[in-house]
């Protein structure tokens, strides 16, 4: 699958590696890891500490494919994984296509 910055919020999320750049809950900051799940409110990182649920709507995310990373702030993605392309449109048509590193 090819990610650019535009489409992030129109794929999926699962597998990618991502990090926590922002949260209104500050002991949030700086999680990292896989995505393995995900649900409409939240997303689900192993991390080297174990599984962390992290509220997608109060945090920002970088998310790494290949050697790229993408910002999404939480709103952009908060939606059921299978709504996502149809709800997401709006912020799919405001981003740049550019990569962010």
């Amino acid at each position: 699958m090819d990610y650019n910055n535009k489409d992030i919020v129109l794929n999926e999320l699962i597998g990618l590696k991502a990090r926590v750049l922002k949260s209104l809950d500050r002991k949030q900051e700086g999680i990292s890891g896989t995505v393995i799940d995900e649900t409409k409110n939240t997303i689900l990182l192993e991390t080297r500490n174990g599984k962390k649920s992290i509220i997608k709507i109060t945090s920002v995310f970088r998310f790494y494919h290949g050697g790229d990373s993408f910002v999404v702030d939480g709103k952009e993605i908060s939606f059921r994984p299978h709504e996502r392309t149809e709800k997401a449109f709006k912020f799919y048509k405001r981003r740049k296509n550019s990569r962010l590193q």
